[in-house]
C-alpha cells in the first residue's frame, strides 16, 4: 500500500510527480484548518505532512506543525518548506518537525528526504536496532550496548538516548528534549536534561561519552565525532 502523505498547501507538478515516482500519494489541502484536513484524511491516517512556510506566514505555519503534533491522530514524519531567511526563526522550534528543506525546492531532493523519513518512521519495515558510533540500541527489548558492553540504564536515560541517537547530528534545546522525551505535560525544569545527559555520558564510558556533545547555549546533539569538546 501507498503512503499517503498530506502537503499543505504546494505541490506543484514536478513535486508531484517525484513524489508518485517514490511510491508516495498526495493529498492537498489548501486550508490550514484542522477539520478541513479531517476531512480528506484516509481511514489510517497520514504517514506524514509536508508543510510548505513560504505559502503561509510563518508563525501560521509554525501553528499548524503544533496542531499536527498534538493531534490525538499524531502526523509524523513533518517535513517543512522555508525561505532562507525563516531560518533564524527555527530556533527552539526543532520539536515541530521532523527536517525541513530551503526554497527554491529540488523535487527530487525533496521526495527523497521525504521517503527517507517515511523509512525511519516504520513505514517500511524500519529495523528495531540503532547503531551508532559503536552504541547498540535494540527498540524491541530497549536493550542499549556500548562497544559491546550493556549499559544499565534507567527508562528515562534510555529514552533520551534513543531520541539522540535516532536524530544524529540534529541540534536539540533542553526545553525541546523536555517537550519530546518527558512530554508536554512534564513541568521539570530544564536542568532535568542536564543531570540524565551528565548521567548517559558516565554510563558510556569516557572513550564514548563524546558522542552526546554540548553545543554552547543551545542544547545537545548526538554525533560520531570524538573531535568535539565535551563540555558540562
Amino acid at each position: 500500500m501507498q503512503d499517503v502523505v498530506l502537503v499543505i498547501p504546494m505541490c506543484e507538478g514536478p513535486i508531484r510527480k517525484a513524489f508518485e515516482t517514490a511510491g508516495v500519494t498526495t493529498q492537498v489541502v489548501g486550508s490550514t484548518h484542522l477539520n478541513d484536513i479531517a476531512r480528506v484524511e484516509p481511514d489510517n491516517g497520514f504517514d506524514g505532512a509536508l508543510v510548505d512556510a513560504t505559502s503561509l506566514a510563518f508563525n501560521d505555519a509554525m501553528g499548524l506543525c503544533r496542531q499536527l503534533r498534538q493531534r490525538e491522530q499524531t502526523i509524523s514524519p513533518i517535513i517543512l518548506v522555508l525561505d532562507r531567511y525563516q531560518l533564524d526563526e527555527l530556533t527552539f522550534r526543532e520539536d515541530l518537525f521532523d527536517d525541513f528543506v530551503v526554497a527554491p525546492v529540488d523535487a527530487s531532493e525533496l521526495a527523497a528526504r521525504l521517503h527517507h523519513r517515511l523509512r525511519r518512521a516504520g513505514h517500511e519495515g524500519a529495523t528495531s536496532l540503532v547503531e551508532q558510533g559503536g552504541l547498540m540500541l535494540n527498540l524491541e527489548t530497549y536493550q542499549a550496548t556500548i562497544a559491546g558492553r550493556v549499559m544499565d540504564l534507567t527508562y528515562m536515560e534510555y529514552e533520551l538516548l534513543k531520541f539522540l541517537a535516532t536524530n544524529p547530528q540534529r541540534v536539540f534545546s533542553r526545553e525541546t528534549l523536555l517537550n519530546r522525551v518527558w512530554g508536554y505535560e512534564y513541568y521539570g525544569g530544564a536542568r532535568t536534561v542536564d543531570v540524565h545527559v551528565r548521567r548517559l555520558r558516565a554510563k558510556l564510558g569516557e572513550e564514548h561519552a563524546y558522542l552526546i556533545q554540548t553545543v554552547r547555549s543551545v542544547g545537545y546533539k548526538f554525533g560520531a565525532n570524538n573531535s568535539r569538546t565535551i563540555e558540562d
